[in-house]
């Protein structure tokens, strides 16, 4: 590994969200021994359990803050190499530090230990004990994670088990003529093209790695089956459950075929247009809410890698202002903020039938760009990038907000569309609050595209060179008022008429974290005023103590 990329992978150690594989120790002039080679076994067994080749122990980094203070731990080269001889004589099967490397970051040492995972079928052991990790916590290895790392050397896909019991006869109509269009469209420059609509649905389905030799299997009951196939999956539930948690409460089941259901819990996703002002002009910019796109590759997503022995449904949960979408299992390979970029691809799949199925039938991509293509959606709709940040190793959580976060992040993105994805990608942890290095951070100030001190950054807010009129409207008008404007609207519908604090209370914490409270009420007030005096959509009705809003009977 070259010095530059050693120090490009060790800026995206620092900076990435807490997790099993990476742990950042001070070490400034010692270690013990001792826990040191349980932090190898620890770090090798969650290698192994998080689908990782390996995990990274580095010293010379404070873990809470981050802070690079440099470590003087066995300056000899021979004294650090002497490690892995160590390490291997109280470990399972020998099994040692890939490499330990030394970097300087700003004239400072850092030695980094690369392990690897544990072998699969052999959990590893450091002194006889099995050691792992809750969080940053060192624990012994619980029975549960033994097993799951012993079982993995006789372990099948269980996407591609067939079902006995199951035949043809269990799949959906609509979805198999839908399945025979949707492989026509992946094969067009195929030479078998012009024969595909002639195929029998056996020789499609086989062709196109749903079905095995003829055989149903679990894939395909949950890409095509017909709801009253579901139950030959038991005890696996084969659900996406989809709640509304705003001020109105719903939630609806969707079961297989999920080549069709998916869309149908897009549809019932509320999407409303949203209003984005550049600085320089009065027209708005209009996006919606949500894109389709990122959407259904959520979803997809979802269902390529949920555990299914898990036993549990896939949730969709729908806010005001974002999106949640969760499945069964960590994340399988690595960690999402790698794909970002669109330049990773993962080596293997939970669920890899499936996966292969949902490839040829249009709904995913097995090369990681699913995750880019989300990234790529929300920067062009100039909204936050997805966020994975409450996932654990449990469950994957991806959040899809449909508002911004921080004003002076989507106008940026706005006007200045010739930013590259890893400006767009660092400007986005400063919106969300997340640490980002030294070096990036100079960088982005440089271009003045951040404020403020360390760790303490914002998004520059550059005022536009405008004049009268202009300048009055921009210094006045807020970003994503409509957005509020509707969600009072909608309120007033429901309940007919609300007092000032009614509406303070509804509306205040939907409002951005970057605003105090102060300047959430001023808000607060200059939205209503803005909806009273300019838009005449609510009136204000009866003394200024005891009086309620309405809707006006301006048509709405």
């Amino acid at each position: 590994m070259t010095n530059a990329e050693l120090q490009n992978l060790f800026n995206t150690l620092l900076f990435q969200p807490e997790n099993e594989i990476v742990e950042f120790k001070e070490a400034k002039n010692t270690y013990d021994f001792s826990k040191l080679g349980k932090y190898f076994s620890a770090l090798s067994n969650e290698a192994n359990l998080h689908g990782q080749s390996y995990a990274w122990l580095i010293f010379g980094v404070i873990d809470k803050t981050r802070e690079i203070i440099g470590s003087n731990f066995r300056l000899q080269r021979s004294d650090l190499d002497s490690l892995k001889g160590g390490i291997a004589n109280k470990t399972t099967g020998r099994i040692t530090f890939i490499e330990i490397y030394e970097l300087i970051v700003n004239n400072k040492r850092i030695v980094m230990f690369q392990i690897p995972a544990a072998p699969k079928g052999l959990p590893i052991a450091f002194d006889g004990h099995y050691y792992g990790r809750d969080g940053e916590e060192l624990f012994a290895l619980n029975l549960e994670e033994i097993e799951r790392i012993r079982s993995q050397a006789t372990q099948e896909d269980w996407s591609a088990a067939i079902v006995e019991n199951a035949t043809f006869e269990d799949l959906d109509d609509d979805a198999l003529q839908v399945a025979r269009q949707k492989f026509k469209e992946k094969h067009i420059k195929d030479k078998y093209y012009d024969q595909i609509d002639s195929w029998t649905i056996e020789q499609l389905l086989d062709k196109a790695k749903v079905t095995v030799g003829g055989k149903i299997t679990r894939a395909a009951l949950l890409l095509l089956g017909n709801a009253g196939a579901v139950h030959k999956l038991s005890p696996h539930p084969a659900q996406i459950t989809w709640k509304l948690e705003t001020e109105e409460r719903a939630y609806e089941h969707f079961n297989p075929p999920f080549l069709l259901t998916t869309t149908k819990v897009y549809q019932q996703i509320r999407n409303i247009k949203q209003k984005l002002f550049p600085r320089n002009q009065l027209i708005a910019t209009e996006v919606m809410k949500y894109d389709n796109r990122v959407v259904l590759e959520a979803l997809h997503n979802c269902l390529a890698h949920q555990d299914y022995l898990q036993n549990g449904r896939i949730l969709v949960t729908e806010r005001v202002d974002r999106l949640i979408f969760e499945n069964a299992g960590g994340f399988f390979e690595g960690v999402a903020e790698d794909y970002f970029t669109g330049e990773k691809t993962p080596g293997k799949y939970r669920n890899p039938w499936l996966a292969n199925a949902m490839v040829e039938l249009g709904m995913i991509d097995t090369m990681g760009y699913g995750i880019h293509t989300m990234t790529v959606e929300q920067k062009n709709r100039f909204f936050p990038l997805p966020d994975y940040s409450k996932s654990d190793t449990n469950k994957v959580v991806l959040e899809i907000f449909g508002h911004s976060l921080d004003e002076n992040y989507s106008l940026l993105l706005l006007e200045k569309k010739e930013l590259d994805i890893t400006t767009i990608i660092l400007l986005d942890r400063v919106q969300k609050r997340l640490p980002i290095s030294d070096e990036s951070a100079t960088r982005l100030k440089k271009v003045k595209l951040i404020e403020g001190r360390k760790p303490h950054y914002i998004i520059a807010a550059h005022i536009a060179e405008v004049t009268g009129q202009k300048a009055e409207y921009i210094k006045t008008r807020g970003l994503d008022d409509q957005h509020y404007k509707v969600l009072i609207i909608d309120y007033l519908k429901k309940f007919k008429k609300a007092n000032k604090s009614e509406l303070t209370n509804f509306i205040l914490d939907k409002l951005p974290d970057i605003l105090d409270e102060q300047q959430k009420q001023n808000k607060i007030r200059n939205i209503l005023y803005a909806m009273s005096k300019k838009d005449k959509t609510i009136v204000f009705s009866g003394s200024s103590q005891k009086g309620v809003w309405i809707l006006s009977d301006k048509k709405i």
